[in-house]
């Protein structure tokens, strides 16, 4: 029975619009790719003159806008959950910024949110933080957990995100590490989806190039092991992209494990760290591949 929440787009479609009965718009994307080589190589056009006059101050070459997928909206929607450390304290929150699911913002999405801009021709929202019991929960179909370790989700919290994912949402899952933090995520998963199976992504399949090209899955140290010199912690030794499938085959579910892709978009602007920018260009193209791919397919 149609409960009257939006399903997010058809056809496995992930266009989302602002208004929850208005979730079936176009499903395009513009890539600004021309506009970025020429901002990157300070390419000009010469001024063309009327023959015996001096040609005037060189012109910027207008940016060539890629119509392939024009139309796309996205929010980065950081989802703001209960964990086992509330429970035991009845709730209390010390600090709004000191919770797990608070880890890397606000800085990791307003520096993804301009790369994208900056990218693309998405329609960027400004980032917000949201509760899975929230209303407006359904305005996002992008939904970002953080050091999903912590996470503990209601009976309410479970049929909630069940029937978001179910109609065509993503949760993309980040910064979490080694088998202990593995088990408690799975766990929650398990309550969340008793019946899928969790499978890795791995090359060749799309998400690795529908934007940009990337030939394996990144290991992004977060800020600590980078300066202890090591990309690895709490033996997570291995990085891996594994997920969940709606019955079209969509990762619904997307768990970056082993991997800190939150640090690298968080600390991207520190000049103080100029040998963690390799690892922060990963970060970007990895997390930018993932929303793509959730947008389009």
């Amino acid at each position: 029975m149609d409960t009257g929440k939006p399903r997010f787009g058809a056809q496995g479609a992930r266009v989302w619009v602002r208004a929850c009965a208005e979730f079936r718009s176009s499903r395009l994307i513009r890539v600004a790719a021309g506009a970025l080589m020429i901002g990157t190589l300070g390419l000009v056009a010469p001024r063309v003159t009327a023959f015996g006059q001096a040609p005037g101050p060189a012109q910027p070459i207008p940016p060539v806008i890629d119509q392939r997928f024009a139309g796309l909206q996205w929010t980065f929607a950081r989802v703001r959950y209960n964990t086992y450390a509330g429970e035991s304290r009845g709730g209390l929150r010390v600090g709004y910024w000191d919770e797990p699911w608070a880890i890397d913002a606000p800085a990791a999405e307003e520096n993804l949110t301009r790369r994208l801009r900056s990218v693309t021709a998405v329609d960027v929202a400004e980032p917000v933080v949201v509760a899975i019991d929230d209303e407006k929960i359904w305005q996002y179909p992008w939904l970002y957990i953080v050091e999903p370790s912590n996470l503990l989700l209601s009976d309410k919290d479970i049929t909630i995100l069940r029937e978001h994912l179910l109609r065509g949402g993503t949760l993309t899952f980040d910064d979490f590490h080694g088998p202990y933090e593995w088990d408690l995520l799975v766990k929650q998963l398990k309550n969340l989806f008793p019946d899928r199976e969790i499978i890795e992504i791995e090359p060749p399949h799309p998400i690795y190039t529908c934007f940009y090209k990337i030939d394996k899955y990144p290991q992004i140290p977060g800020l600590g092991s980078f300066f202890q010199g090591r990309t690895w912690e709490k033996g997570g030794f291995v990085p891996h992209l594994r997920g969940i499938l709606d019955d079209t085959g969509r990762p619904m579910v997307l768990i970056n494990w082993n991997t800190d892709i939150g640090d690298g978009m968080e600390w991207s602007n520190a000049e103080e760290y100029p040998g963690y920018v390799k690892w922060t260009a990963l970060a970007y193209q990895m997390m930018i591949n993932e929303v793509i791919y959730s947008l389009t397919h």
